[in-house]
C-alpha cells in the first residue's frame, strides 16, 4: 500500500503534540495503540488523523485503558513493528506494570509522555510527577524543552532504541500545556529525512520470525532474574549514553541542531547554578543573563537525559560551580526531590563539593517566574558569600501562605 508524503514548510508553526505526531508520521510508525488522556490525546489523535488521510501506511488500534495501550504497543513489538503510543498522569500511572515488562522484554517502544500532576486532588496541567513516577524502569529518558525538541527528539528516541546494541524503550518527556500546548516556530525535516535518519525498521527476536522461534515474557525467578535485571542495567549504563550521544552529533549534521546529553549554559565562569528540566531551563537562562548584568556569575544546566542519569557528565558540568539549587517539580512524598538527590551523589566524590538545596516549584502547573528566579540566584549568591547553605537544604517555591521548607 501506497501513502502519501506530505510538503512542510522550513519552519512551521507547531505546539509540542502537533511536532510530536508529526515526528511519528515522518518515522512510519507501524503501530500506535493508545487510549487517550489530557494533555497527551493531539499526539494519538494527530497520527490517527494521519493515518487516516492515507500519509501513513501504519495501524491506529484504539483500547479501552492505558495499560491495554501499551501491552498492545508490547504484543506489536514483539510481532516485529515499530511502535509508539503517548500518554500523561493517571494513565501513565495505570501503565507503569506494562513499563517493566516492555524494558525487561527489550522492546523498542517509543513514549512520548506529556508530563501531569498526578490526583488527587485531580489536576490536568503540568508538573513532573508523572516523569518521576517511571524513572526507575528501565527505560531511556529523554527531556524537551520545548515543541522543537519534542519534534527532533521523537527522532533520536527511534533511532537508539531501535539499535540492536541496545534494544530498550525510550520515553520523550515534555512538559504539559507549557509546551504541548503552547506553538512555537519548529523547523522541520523533509519526509525523507526525517526516514531516512530513523531507516528502516530492523526486527530482532520478533515472535514473527517462524524460522527463528522464540519465547517473549519468560518467568526467571532467583535462577536468572538477578543476572537478566544486572544485564539490563549495565546496558543501560554502558551502551546507552554513547549512542545517544552519536545519535546527537548524526542529526546535528543532518539538521545543524546540537544536543547535548547534559545542557550547560554561561557554565565556563559560573559561581551559582540552577540545574532543571523541561520549560524551565529557557527561563532559567534568560534570568541568568540577567543576573550576570548584576555582576553574578549565574549559570545553568539542563538534564537533557534523565535515565540513564549522566553522572559524569554532570560532575563535569558543575565541577567549579561554588553552589548550586536543584529545581525538582513533583512533590517528594516525604523525602528530597529527584534532581537533588541525583546530584548530591553525582558530586559527593569530587574533591571540590558544591554546596546543594533543593527547591520544589510549580507543582499542578503554577507558574516559575523570573522573579522567582532572580530570588534563587541571590540566595545563592549569599550562600557563596558565606560560606555556607543560610537557608533550610529544602524549600517550595511559589507556594501560597507561610514558607514551606525543611531539612
Amino acid at each position: 500500500m501506497a501513502f502519501d508524503k506530505m510538503e512542510l514548510k522550513d519552519i512551521e508553526v507547531w505546539d509540542g503534540n502537533h511536532a510530536a505526531a508529526q515526528a511519528l508520521r515522518q518515522c512510519q510508525v507501524d503501530v500506535v495503540a493508545a487510549y487517550p488522556i489530557t494533555p497527551s490525546t493531539p499526539i494519538v489523535e494527530g497520527y490517527a488523523k494521519f493515518q487516516a488521510d492515507n500519509y501513513i501506511e501504519g495501524e491506529y488500534v484504539m483500547v479501552e485503558s492505558e495499560h491495554a495501550a501499551m501491552s498492545a504497543c508490547i504484543g506489536a513489538a514483539a510481532a516485529g513493528g515499530r511502535v509508539a503510543t503517548a500518554t500523561s498522569s493517571q494513565g501513565f500511572a495505570l501503565m507503569v506494570e506494562t513499563l517493566y515488562q516492555s524494558s525487561g522484554m527489550r522492546l523498542p517502544i517509543v513514549l512520548n509522555v506529556v508530563n501531569r500532576a498526578l490526583a488527587a486532588p485531580l489536576n490536568v496541567n503540568g508538573d513532573h510527577s508523572d516523569m518521576y513516577l517511571g524513572r526507575d524502569s528501565g527505560w531511556i529518558q529523554l527531556d524537551s524543552y520545548c515543541p522543537q525538541d519534542a519534534y527532533d527528539l521523537n527522532f533520536i528516541a527511534f533511532k537508539v532504541c531501535e539499535d540492536h546494541d541496545v534494544r530498550l524503550p525510550c520515553m520523550v518527556h515534555q512538559d504539559g500545556f507549557m509546551t504541548s500546548h503552547t506553538a512555537q516556530g519548529v523547523h522541520t525535516l523533509t519526509d525523507d529525512e526525517g526516514y531516512g535518519f530513523v531507516g528502516e525498521y530492523k526486527p530482532m527476536n520478533d515472535m514473527l520470525d517462524f524460522d527463528h522461534p522464540v519465547t517473549h515474557g519468560v518467568q526467571t525467578e532467583e535462577d536468572w532474574h538477578f543476572e537478566h535485571k544486572a544485564r539490563q542495567h549495565n546496558d543501560l549504563m554502558t551502551k546507552v549514553l554513547p549512542k545517544i550521544q552519536t545519535a546527537f552529533d548524526d542529526f546535528e549534521k543532518l539538521s545543524g541542531r546540537k544536543y547535548n546529553i547534559v545542557e550547560k549554559y554561561d557554565m565556563d565562569d559560573a559561581d551559582v547554578a540552577v540545574v532543571c528540566m523541561g520549560t524551565s531551563v529557557e527561563t532559567a537562562r534568560e534570568v541568568a543573563t540577567e543576573m550576570r548584568a548584576k555582576g553574578i556569575k549565574a549559570g545553568v544546566v539542563g538534564i537533557r537525559v534523565i535515565r540513564p542519569f549522566p553522572f559524569f557528565q554532570v560532575q563535569e558540568a558543575l565541577k567549579n560551580v561554588k553552589a548550586i539549587a536543584t529545581l525538582d517539580r513533583s512533590a517528594p512524598g516525604g523525602t528530597v526531590g529527584m534532581l537533588f538527590n541525583e546530584m548530591a551523589g553525582a558530586m559527593y566524590n569530587l574533591d571540590t563539593r558544591p554546596m546543594i538545596s533543593g527547591k520544589i516549584y510549580g507543582l499542578g502547573g503554577r507558574d516559575l517566574t523570573k522573579a522567582h528566579l532572580v530570588d534563587l540566584y541571590t540566595e545563592l549568591q549569599a550562600n557563596v558569600d558565606a560560606g555556607k547553605i543560610t537557608t533550610p537544604l529544602q524549600q517550595f517555591i511559589g507556594v501560597r501562605g507561610p514558607k514551606l521548607s525543611f531539612l
